[in-house]
């Protein structure tokens, strides 16, 4: 009776350790005496016990790994902190157990060797802008050198670069210069553009005042031009009127002479200095004369 007892229970311990149940994204790296001998996938996977063992266990989710916050020179001697995180995937499983002792910590070392490598042929400002270099160089170079482990490297991020305190302070000033500048050159362009503005607009309202001021001029010309056309065309409506009358009345010498006397007699009363005689007026006057003469010498007699 405590024979089948002790059969059974030995039984059972042999059936617990052969049946193994992989979970899945998961596989075990199985061991026969001391010996690679295969990879169990997700599932149901019997051993032997005894010989068998399952060395380690393997996960094929995509991992993330902070690299501890490194201390780096640049180029132009100014030691900064990088903050780092890389994004990895076991595609070998029996590569990752057996070419190296820990894939984790050669993760970390290369990364933090690279890194340095990498920002110390950088200036400090070019680390600050050119960080997706920095980024794509690192994972170009960690999955190179973690394929020879069954990894790959699928993303390598830079959390934070944190430069010492009298940089962020000169940075800072730096930057609030930059700002000021900029403000004061948006503000002298403004004034600029304000000041062509109102210029281009007194130089508009003083062409368009010439021309209204052009206009008006030869506006007003124009009607004393038509006023002393029309003044003139009366005059010489009266003149041919009076040049007609004259003529149908058939006058005498002796009429037209008289009135150019009462014309001259008109002109003598005027403001002006000078009076300038018609030749025939004088005519007329000379005729006088002699009309006198001739009456002087009837009454002597």
């Amino acid at each position: 009776m405590w024979f089948l007892i002790v059969l059974l229970v030995i039984i059972l311990i042999i059936a617990f350790k052969s049946i193994k149940i992989v979970k899945q994204a998961e596989v075990y790296i199985i061991e026969r005496l001391g010996k690679y001998h295969k990879t169990a996938d997700a599932g149901l996977t019997i051993i032997i016990p005894f010989f068998d063992h399952v060395r380690s266990v393997v996960s094929l989710k995509q991992q993330t790994m902070d690299i501890p916050p490194q201390g780096v020179i640049t180029k132009d001697n100014v030691t900064i902190t990088i903050d780092t995180v890389v994004f990895y995937k076991v595609t070998d499983p029996a590569k990752a157990v057996y070419e190296i002792q820990s894939l984790r910590k050669g993760i970390e070392y290369l990364a933090i060797t690279t890194i340095r490598d990498i920002v110390g042929k950088m200036d400090l400002d070019e680390t600050f802008s050119s960080r997706d270099m920095i980024n794509d160089k690192l994972r170009v170079i960690l999955d190179e050198a973690t394929d020879q482990w069954g990894c790959k490297v699928d993303r390598v991020e830079i959390k934070d670069i944190t430069p010492p305190a009298d940089i962020r302070d000169a940075m800072e000033k730096q930057m609030n210069a930059e700002r000021n500048k900029r403000a004061a050159i948006l503000q002298a362009e403004g004034d600029r553009q304000s000041a062509i503005t109102i210029a281009e607009g007194q130089k508009e309202a003083a062409i368009l005042a010439a021309e209204a001021e052009r206009e008006s001029r030869i506006r007003r010309a124009t009607g004393e031009a038509e006023a002393i056309k029309m003044v003139a065309e009366a005059k010489a409506q009266e003149v041919e009127l009076v040049y007609s009358a004259m003529k149908k009345a058939n006058p005498n010498e002796t009429l037209v002479q008289l009135k150019s006397l009462e014309a001259l007699k008109e002109v003598a009363n005027g403001q002006a200095n000078k009076v300038f005689i018609p030749f025939d007026a004088t005519k007329a006057l000379g005729s006088l004369g002699a009309i006198t003469e001739v009456i002087k010498n009837k009454n002597s007699k």
